[in-house]
């Protein structure tokens, strides 16, 4: 099997980017994470023996879980409290009111209530709010009219006199549904990727979509050069895999404390706009970051009992990083910079197949940029890949010039 299940949606969690899954998910997760981005090269390449689905990740906000409670049979809708012990379920305006207060998101949850109940789903389904009627402007950019809804970081743009368009201002509300649960009730279901919107009624009061990329072979594929390169990085993957130990991978696999000091430090490059270039270097800003992280926690504590409980804990920590372990450290981020090389070819060929056009807003105006990201799904097998250029929507996502959805110069 060349793409085996390795990464799960679990009920109301955030995927894994597919380089975290050296850190998170050890010798099978690395091993799985060049298995997936092999089928995807061949997938682009035209040379794929099997079909490997595609979807967009969208940048919609709020989150929302709809469909019929399976205790009573009424249609309801949720926020991420679905899953709680004691689930967060509104199935009359009454009950929005009571748990949110005032404001947009009673607003829409209220008429996500009213419209979506009119699609006879079955079961439970969640996706995005992409925008309620309110939200809809007309936008010049670059000379085109277009109709705009911004829930979050990125801008979606659509020609105000394409057909879509026409759709669109028909709606009260519009949602991107993206996974399927099932289950007797909210505690035991079990999620999977893709929603059969097909399979919902035709209102002009909704505009439902799913996530799925369509069109993915001969419209949009990899170039000899480009194939030739995303093999060239998965080979080094490959090689750079099998020379680290395994007892490394599989201590930081099973302390999941550790796992997340390595993507938080990871990550503080990331928001930065810092690539990792020297590896080496990198390891021992890692220790530092941990120490620093430390003494935080040690400077906070009043007593000297305090003091000590967190020095052991630090010093328990800190008996991972052998030299043997930082050199395998070092080869870890090397892997993880030659999956990223990989992974960024098929997100560049992917970006060319979004069928609608998407920007950030600046201070200065508007601003091409691409999609957040894509899950690739095995149909067979239920795995799934995240993919996301992250210095771009990092960039995107934090920087001070760039207004967001919420923002109250995006609602003028």
């Amino acid at each position: 099997m060349q793409f085996k299940q390795y990464l799960s949606e679990q009920k109301n969690t955030h995927m894994t980017h597919i380089e975290d899954q050296v850190i998170y998910g050890g010798v099978k997760g690395a091993r799985d994470a060049i298995l997936a981005l092999r089928s995807l090269r061949d997938m682009l390449a035209g040379n794929a023996t099997k079909s490997t689905n595609v979807t967009v990740k969208w940048d919609g906000a709020p989150a929302v879980f709809c469909g019929t409670d399976p205790s009573d049979g009424k249609f309801f809708v949720a926020k991420k409290g679905i899953f709680n012990k004691n689930p967060k379920v509104y199935k009359t305006n009454a009950d929005i009111d009571e748990d949110i207060g005032d404001g947009d998101l009673n607003n829409k949850m209220k008429i996500a209530l009213a419209e979506l109940s009119k699609l006879g789903i079955k079961g439970v389904v969640q996706g995005d709010i992409m925008f309620t009627s309110d939200d809809l402007k007309m936008e010049t950019i670059d000379g085109t009219k277009y109709i705009t809804f911004h829930p979050n970081t990125i801008v979606y743009a659509v020609p105000a006199s394409s057909d879509e368009a026409k759709r669109i201002r028909q709606a009260r509300i519009g949602v991107v549904f993206h996974t399927t649960y099932k289950g007797s009730d909210f505690e035991s279901m079990s999620a999977s990727f893709g929603v059969d919107v097909s399979k919902f009624r035709k209102v002009k009061s909704v505009w439902a979509q799913d996530a799925e990329l369509r069109d993915i072979s001969g419209t949009v594929t990899l170039t000899k050069e480009d194939t030739a390169e995303v093999t060239r990085a998965l080979s080094q993957a490959g090689k750079i895999f099998n020379s680290i130990a395994s007892s490394t991978l599989r201590q930081i696999e099973g302390n999941q404390d550790l796992a997340k000091m390595i993507e938080t430090h990871n990550n503080s490059y990331v928001r930065k706009q810092q690539q990792v270039t020297d590896t080496a270097k990198h390891v021992e800003s890692l220790i530092k970051f941990v120490n620093d992280k430390f003494q935080k926690e040690i400077d906070k504590r009043s007593s000297e009992a305090g003091k000590t409980a967190q020095m052991k804990k630090r010093d328990e920590f800190l008996k991972f990083f052998s030299p043997e372990n930082k050199k395998n450290l070092k080869l870890l981020f090397d892997l993880q910079q030659a999956i990223v090389v990989a992974k960024l070819k098929v997100i560049n060929k992917l970006n060319k197949l979004n069928r609608i056009n998407t920007f950030v807003k600046t201070k200065n105006g508007f601003k091409v940029t691409d999609a957040e990201g894509f899950v690739a799904i095995d149909r067979l097998k239920g795995g799934a890949v995240k993919l996301v250029d992250r210095m771009e929507f990092s960039a995107n996502n934090f920087s001070p010039d760039v207004i967001k959805g919420w923002d109250k110069p995006s609602r003028s």
